[in-house]
């Protein structure tokens, strides 16, 4: 058989198989739900598994499971790579929620790489700020200053203490789209994931039970439906991917930071030298920006460390 029609035969193939949404992930294992409604168990075609939560697959059955045969084509992937391994949280996004609060205080190294990441990838950023009833969340407010100026959205909340401000305020930002919430541990990310989706720990179960490995739901990634499903309407869902400690950016080079980072990216072109890295060259634009009180001194800070964590990953050996 000639190569263009083995091609068409694998295309019309592909076309035959059914198609699914992947909500549920732990390791090499998947969960997918069919255009039913059903979930199963499933496992990819080969050694390697590529799918992630939010992934469209199309998928065979294989007794009570499935297997993945082929992945469709994604809009995005919000991914982290440090020097050992990448680790891919989701795909399909309309926005990141990032969680911060200021007890315990939030990192902003932490923060940064999140937000450089979803630049990369390009996914709308939002910061929800949790814990506003508590004193800490002052200097948390000042802290997220070059942020707000920067034009991302700061929304903020206590999702215990005022639990129905909660829901109104974030109801119509989550309603319509695929959400990642991200943030480390004691940000309140559980908080709203229950505050939101009354029936969490049901959908959690339903995951869990296909996995047979409810010991390991705190390590999965879960995909959340907001709400019923309404003909003629996207419908809204969260994704809640395991807290992160670290979050690495291997894949990116040190030359894209600045046009990743929207406060470093509106000075350039303000630079004497094209190739300047902003670093230590004269008549640089970014820089004479920090000098001008335009740039944080902090957010300019984890600029250069960013640099030289990046520069020091490329070199080889």
């Amino acid at each position: 058989m000639s190569r263009p029609a083995r091609a068409g035969k694998a295309k019309t193939a592909h076309a035959t198989l059914q198609e699914a949404l992947v909500v549920g992930s732990h390791g090499r294992h998947v969960v997918i739900e069919t255009a039913s409604g059903e979930r199963l168990l499933a496992h990819p075609r080969g050694k390697k598994s590529a799918a992630v939560v939010g992934d469209r697959v199309r998928w065979a059955p294989a007794g009570d499971e499935a297997v993945i045969e082929a992945l469709e084509p994604r809009r995005n992937l919000l991914m982290r790579q440090d020097e050992w391994r990448s680790k891919s949280f989701a795909a399909n996004l309309d926005q990141l929620l990032v969680m911060l609060a200021g007890e315990p205080m939030f990192s902003e190294s932490q923060l940064t790489r999140a937000l450089i990441a979803a630049e990369d990838a390009g996914i709308r950023a939002l910061l929800l700020l949790n814990k506003v009833d508590l004193p800490s969340a002052a200097l948390a407010r000042e802290r997220l200053a070059p942020y707000r100026a920067m034009g991302l959205t700061v929304l903020e909340t206590s999702l215990k203490g005022q639990p129905e401000a909660a829901q109104a305020l974030l109801g119509p930002v989550l309603a319509g789209h695929t959400t990642l919430v991200l943030g480390p541990s004691g940000m309140g990310k559980s908080t709203l994931i229950n505050l939101m989706l009354p029936q969490a720990q049901a959908q959690v179960g339903e995951i869990s039970q296909a996995l047979n490995a409810g010991r390991h739901t705190t390590t999965t990634t879960t995909w959340y439906w907001l709400g019923d499903a309404v003909e003629g309407q996207a419908r809204g869902a969260l994704i809640d991917s395991p807290g992160f400690q670290e979050f690495g950016l291997m894949h990116i080079t040190p030359q894209r930071l600045p046009e990743l980072m929207p406060d470093l990216r509106a000075q350039l072109g303000h630079c004497r030298f094209y190739n300047c890295t902003h670093r230590h060259e004269p008549g640089c634009g970014v820089r004479e920006a920090v000098d001008r009180g335009e740039i944080s001194p902090t957010r300019y800070r984890l600029y250069e460390a960013l640099w030289d964590e990046l520069e020091a990953g490329q070199r080889p050996g």
